[in-house]
C-alpha cells in the first residue's frame, strides 16, 4: 500500500469510527429500553438507503475531470473539516461543553421510556429513532468515502476503511453492551477534524492549479501545521478565557 492510500484509509478509518460510536449509541439505548426487533429493521433500511446512494453518487463524481473534483472535494472537506475542528478547539479550550456518550446515552434511554412501552411487536418510536440516527451519522460516512475515494480514484479503499471502522465500532459496543464512553471522541474529532481540512487544503488548491513541492509528501508538513495552529488557538483561547475570569474575580473582589 502506497503512503497516499494509506492516508486515505487512516483519515477515513478515524473519521467513520466517530460517526459510527454517535450512531450505535443512539441504537442500544432504544434497543435496551424498547424494542431491538423495530431498532434493527430501522438500522437495515438506513443502511439500504446509504448503499443506494453511496452506488448512485459515486460513479457522478468519479466522472468529474480530476481538477474539477479536487475543487469540489477541496471545498467540502474544508467545510466539514473547520466545522469539526471549531468545536474541537472550543472544547478543548473550555468555551463548549465536552461530548459525553455516557451522557448522551442516558438521556436517549430517558426519552425512549417516557415514549412509553410499545404496544405491539413493531414499534414505530424504535424503528424511527434507529434510522434516523443511523442515517444522519451514515450520510457523513458516504460523504468521507465518496470524497475520498473518488479523489484518489479508489472508492474501495475507502469503503473498506469506512466497513472496518463500522464493525470494528459495532463488535466492540455489542461485546460491552454499553456506549463507548471511554473512546476519546473529542481527540478523534481534534484530529480528524485536523486532517479533513489539511487534505481540503491540499486538493482544492491542487485542483485551482498550485502545484505542492514534494508532491503528496507535502500532507506530512500541511497535516501537522494545522494541528499546531489548532493547538495554539486552543492555548490561546484558554489565556483569554482565564484572563477574563480573572478580571471578573477582581472585580467583584473590588466591588466588595
Amino acid at each position: 500500500m502506497s503512503g497516499p492510500e494509506l492516508g486515505l484509509a487512516i483519515s477515513v478509518f478515524l473519521a467513520c469510527a466517530v460517526e459510527a460510536v454517535e450512531a450505535l449509541t443512539i441504537v442500544l439505548a432504544v434497543g435496551y429500553t424498547r424494542s431491538w426487533r423495530s431498532s434493527l429493521i430501522g438500522v437495515g433500511v438506513a443502511v439500504l438507503v446509504l448503499a443506494i446512494l453511496t452506488a448512485a453518487l459515486g460513479p457522478a463524481l468519479t466522472a468529474l475531470p480530476i481538477n474539477v473534483l479536487r475543487v469540489v472535494v477541496g471545498a467540502l472537506l474544508l467545510i466539514f473539516g473547520l466545522q469539526w475542528l471549531r468545536k474541537a478547539i472550543l472544547r478543548a479550550s473550555g468555551l463548549k461543553a465536552l461530548h459525553d456518550e455516557r451522557e448522551a446515552y442516558e438521556e436517549e434511554m430517558a426519552a425512549a421510556r417516557a415514549a412509553g412501552a410499545p404496544d405491539t411487536t413493531f414499534d414505530p418510536y424504535s424503528f424511527t429513532l434507529a434510522f434516523k440516527g443511523v442515517l444522519l451519522e451514515g450520510l457523513e460516512v458516504v460523504f468521507i468515502v465518496l470524497t475520498f475515494g473518488a479523489n484518489q480514484h479508489n472508492v474501495g479503499l475507502a469503503a473498506a476503511a469506512a466497513g472496518a471502522a463500522v464493525l470494528a465500532v459495532v463488535l466492540t459496543g455489542v461485546a460491552v453492551r454499553a456506549p463507548l464512553a471511554r473512546v476519546p471522541e473529542n481527540t478523534l474529532k481534534f484530529a480528524v477534524g485536523a486532517m479533513l481540512t489539511s487534505f481540503g487544503i491540499f486538493w482544492g488548491a491542487e485542483g485551482a492549479g498550485a502545484h505542492w513541492p514534494g508532491s503528496d509528501a507535502a500532507l506530512l508538513v500541511i497535516i501537522p501545521a494545522t494541528l499546531l495552529l489548532a493547538v495554539g488557538m486552543v492555548t490561546l483561547l484558554r489565556r483569554r478565557a482565564a484572563a477574563a475570569g480573572a478580571s471578573v474575580a477582581s472585580g467583584a473582589a473590588s466591588r466588595a
